[in-house]
């Protein structure tokens, strides 16, 4: 259930409650919520896996993404939360963790990271970075 991105980055579609003993057993340290409340009915409230996660010591952020698109404040806010996590591995989720890993993208993007090495990873773990193709590549040139 949970797509490795890189050595450290898992994206995932909606976790349950139950998950969490699963990113503890994988040694995550934090787990990021992308998906704003309210979404859908099925969705578990980011309330009740922000809890779990807590009781397991695992950190937790909630950084909803709409479908209106990327912003500099969430990138900015998933860099923050993924330094503060230092080496611990971290899970990002999402309804079907494809916003997660396009803001993961993003995110690495901006720190520098090749766009193609950023694409092959995507795609290795099932997601496809296309849709943003365009602002990957102008974040990495401007990070040089």
């Amino acid at each position: 259930m949970f797509h490795k991105l890189d050595d450290r980055t898992y994206a995932s579609p909606q976790i349950e409650v139950a998950d969490v003993a699963e990113a503890k057993a994988l040694g995550v340290g934090l787990i990021v919520n992308n998906r704003p409340e309210g979404e859908s009915a099925d969705q578990t409230p980011g309330d009740a896996i922000e809890a779990a996660a807590r009781a397991a010591g695992i950190a937790y952020v909630a950084i909803p993404v709409t479908h209106a698109g990327f912003s500099a404040s969430q990138l900015n806010a998933l860099r923050t939360a993924m330094d503060a996590a230092g080496a611990a591995p971290v899970l990002a989720y999402c309804r079907s963790g494809t916003r997660s890993t396009l803001l993961w993208a993003l995110t690495e993007a901006q720190a520098g990271r090749s766009p193609s090495a950023i694409a092959a990873a995507a795609a290795q773990a099932g997601y496809d970075v296309s849709p943003i193709r365009a602002q990957i590549d102008m974040l990495a040139a401007q990070s040089r």
